[in-house]
C-alpha cells in the first residue's frame, strides 16, 4: 500500500504595503516610488535614500561649519585677559572686591573673573565669580563686585580672569 501524500500547505503571500502620500503633492503614491505620475509624468529615475540622506549630511556639515566661522569671527582677538586685585574690602554680606582687568587682545570683551583664596589649594568650591564691563583692546579697566562666598572677613584674596 502506497503512503498518501502530505496535502502541501497553501503558500502565503505577502501583503502589500500601504500607499505613502507623494513628495510634492500628497497624492497616495505605491512604496518603492516617491512622486506619483501627476508629479513625474516621464517617469523619470526617482532619488534614492542614499542620495537623500547624504545631502542632508552634507547640508548639516556645511551649517557646522558655518557656525564655526561666524563664532570665530565674533570673538576672534578678544582676550587673553589678565587680572588682580587692588582692594578688598568688608560688608555685611560678603566682600567688595576691586579688580584690574587688561585685555591682551585686539578687540573690545568682557572677561569672567574667578575670585578665590590663594591659600586654599586646587579649584574650590568657596570661588566667586565677577563679570568684567567691555574691556578695550589693549587696555585696562577697574570695577568692583561683591563676593558672598568667600566670607566677610578681609583676607589677601587672587583672581583668574578668562
Amino acid at each position: 500500500m502506497r503512503p498518501s501524500p502530505i496535502p502541501a500547505a497553501p503558500l502565503r503571500t505577502l501583503p502589500e504595503e500601504p500607499p505613502h502620500p507623494c513628495l510634492r503633492c500628497g497624492l497616495p503614491v505605491a512604496a518603492g516610488d516617491s512622486l506619483c505620475e501627476r508629479c513625474n509624468p516621464l517617469g523619470l529615475p526617482q532619488p534614492a535614500a542614499t542620495q537623500a540622506h547624504g545631502t542632508i549630511l552634507l547640508a548639516i556639515g556645511l551649517s557646522v561649519a558655518a557656525l564655526a566661522l561666524v563664532a570665530h569671527l565674533a570673538v576672534g582677538g578678544v582676550g587673553p585677559f589678565s587680572g588682580s586685585v587692588t582692594g578688598v574690602t568688608a560688608r555685611p554680606a560678603g566682600l567688595q572686591v576691586a579688580i584690574a582687568v587688561h585685555n591682551d587682545g585686539t578687540s573690545a570683551g568682557d572677561s569672567t573673573c574667578r575670585v578665590f583664596d590663594p591659600t586654599e589649594p586646587g579649584i574650590g568650591p568657596d570661588a566667586g565669580f565677577l563679570l568684567s564691563p567691555p574691556v578695550p583692546p589693549g587696555g585696562t579697566i577697574t570695577f568692583s563686585g561683591l563676593v558672598t562666598s568667600l566670607g566677610a572677613a578681609v583676607r589677601p584674596l587672587a583672581v583668574d580672569c578668562r
